[in-house]
């Protein structure tokens, strides 16, 4: 099944988005622009996937009268980063909505079998009733954020949200393979993996150039 064809897969066409993933690409963007621009573009992206948070109506007081007006439903979001690199898009986010709580998921990705293992996870309680964004720069073989959702969901997370600016399209079916419940949003899909099972074109290792290591 082509990653076309689920009706739960947004990838963003913003000029202002696919702008910002040029920046990201480009070799000589630096650690400090690089970290910024993560940073933007996880708050534009998810000005989009946060779209359907539901509102309810409280009075307030304006300076000319009282009025019933849309606010956002109770405190029930929770963002979840990848570690490492998944916290370069934390920011961007948490500038949208202060009041998130945050999670962690600590994976590592073994060099020969390219298999995903867990070494932490930290969920916001209770996280059955939360709206959870996982994010994370890069979906390449998609195991890792397959392994993120199955951790989630086994801590009893329902209503998830992926978000990555890179993808790959196998990245992309084996996620939605695995768990076709979940939406995903995409900043550009990418080409293919190569024989290292990094993306391509992309942007290198996401998390080495956020935080300025090799």
């Amino acid at each position: 099944m082509n990653y076309k064809d689920y009706p739960n897969v947004f990838v963003n066409t913003h000029p202002l988005v696919q702008h910002k993933i040029s920046l990201l690409r480009d070799k000589n963007t630096g650690t400090n622009e690089f970290r910024s621009i993560t940073e933007e573009i996880a708050m534009l992206m998810g000005y989009e996937a946060l779209s359907d948070l539901p509102l309810e109506e409280v009075e307030v007081e304006t300076p000319i009268e009282k009025c019933r007006t849309p606010m956002i439903a109770g405190k029930k979001l929770a963002i979840v980063p990848i570690l490492r690199a998944g916290l370069g898009m934390v920011s961007g986010l948490t500038a949208l909505v202060p009041t998130a709580k945050i999670g962690h998921i600590g994976l590592y990705r073994d060099e020969k079998t390219h298999l995903p293992h867990e070494y932490y996870c930290k969920l916001p309680s209770p996280i059955d009733q939360r709206t959870i964004v996982v994010c994370d720069p890069m979906l390449a073989t998609g195991g890792s954020a397959t392994a993120a959702v199955n951790f989630i969901k086994q801590h009893g997370g329902k209503h998830i949200k992926f978000m990555c600016i890179i993808a790959a399209p196998v990245g992309i079916e084996a996620l939605m393979s695995a768990h076709p419940d979940i939406s995903l949003y995409i900043g550009h899909v990418d080409r293919e993996l190569n024989e290292n099972a990094y993306i391509c074109p992309g942007l290198g290792d996401a998390g080495d150039r956020i935080f300025g290591t090799k």
